[in-house]
């Protein structure tokens, strides 16, 4: 396979665009969004999820225009503006937004993708599996799509296999200690470990598999997890056609110079921005 020069996408296709055109108009909150960025759709999931009213705005990071720039200081979606303040205030960084987003809902629709406040210690497991996909598995896709020599794509792909199955023992944990949270049980409701992880797995379908030839874990609850997930009315809606994934990303898995802030923090071994 040869790089053959595709160029990301600047609009949404797909559900996720009939999405977009249902948020079209103006709102207290604006989401400042890239159709292919993977941290922008879990804040956009969910926004979604937690019945949260906003508009979708399309901008290209890469361009950086002013107007990104004003809301999001390193020029990184997603980024939110918040205009019911005046002069309007804006947030950015998707864990932070994501956070935020939860406050909101506690006031407004009282939706919650975390277990109820009486249950401090699922909470906490379930913080424990967002560090985990934070600190370790979404490192992990990107060291894996971008590694370019055969040893170190087999090398990366093990490791991202690694960093799911140790996500999919943190899942484990909760169902034995607490019952279960979000997807991962029968029955269960979108949440927070779900959104927070949901777009890379997604990716991996796609992405890792066009360009890495990766096969996701098998076993029948991790399986049924995916089906769940990806059918979730909340992700699939801000899900694209396939070919939008494949195109943006073809500049990920050929390590062109400069793809992005995240590439460049991989190839120098920082953290990602």
């Amino acid at each position: 396979m040869t790089d053959s020069g595709k160029v990301y996408h600047r609009s949404c296709t797909g559900p996720a665009l009939q999405t977009v055109e249902q948020h079209a108009r103006d709102e207290d909150i604006t989401l400042f969004a890239s159709c292919f960025c993977p941290f922008v759709q879990r804040v956009w999931a969910a926004l979604e999820y937690l019945e949260i009213p906003y508009k979708y705005y399309e901008v290209d990071p890469y361009q950086k225009p002013r107007e990104l720039l004003n809301v999001s200081p390193k020029g990184l979606v997603p980024a939110l503006m918040l205009n019911a303040f005046d002069p309007p205030r804006a947030l950015n960084e998707s864990t932070v937004i994501l956070d935020f987003l939860e406050d909101v809902a506690a006031k407004s629709t009282h939706r919650s993708l975390f277990p109820p406040s009486t249950d401090p210690y699922a909470k906490a497991l379930v913080r424990l599996q967002s560090d985990h996909i934070s600190r370790t598995l979404v490192p992990a896709f990107y060291r894996y799509l971008q590694a370019q020599d055969p040893e170190a794509q087999i090398s990366g792909g093990k490791e991202f296999h690694a960093a799911i199955q140790s996500l999919v023992d943190l899942f484990e944990r909760a169902e034995k200690e607490v019952g279960g949270t979000g997807l991962w049980v029968e029955g269960g409701d979108l949440g927070w470990a779900d959104v927070v992880v949901a777009p890379w797995i997604f990716r991996a379908t796609n992405v890792l598999k066009h360009y890495r030839g990766f096969e996701m874990p098998r076993g029948a609850k991790f399986e049924a997890w995916l089906g769940r997930l990806f059918e979730y009315p909340a992700f699939k809606k801000t899900c694209s056609d396939e070919e939008l994934y494949l195109d943006s990303y073809e500049r990920y898995a050929f390590n062109r110079p400069n793809t992005s802030q995240v590439a460049n923090a991989i190839n120098s071994g920082r953290g990602l921005p």
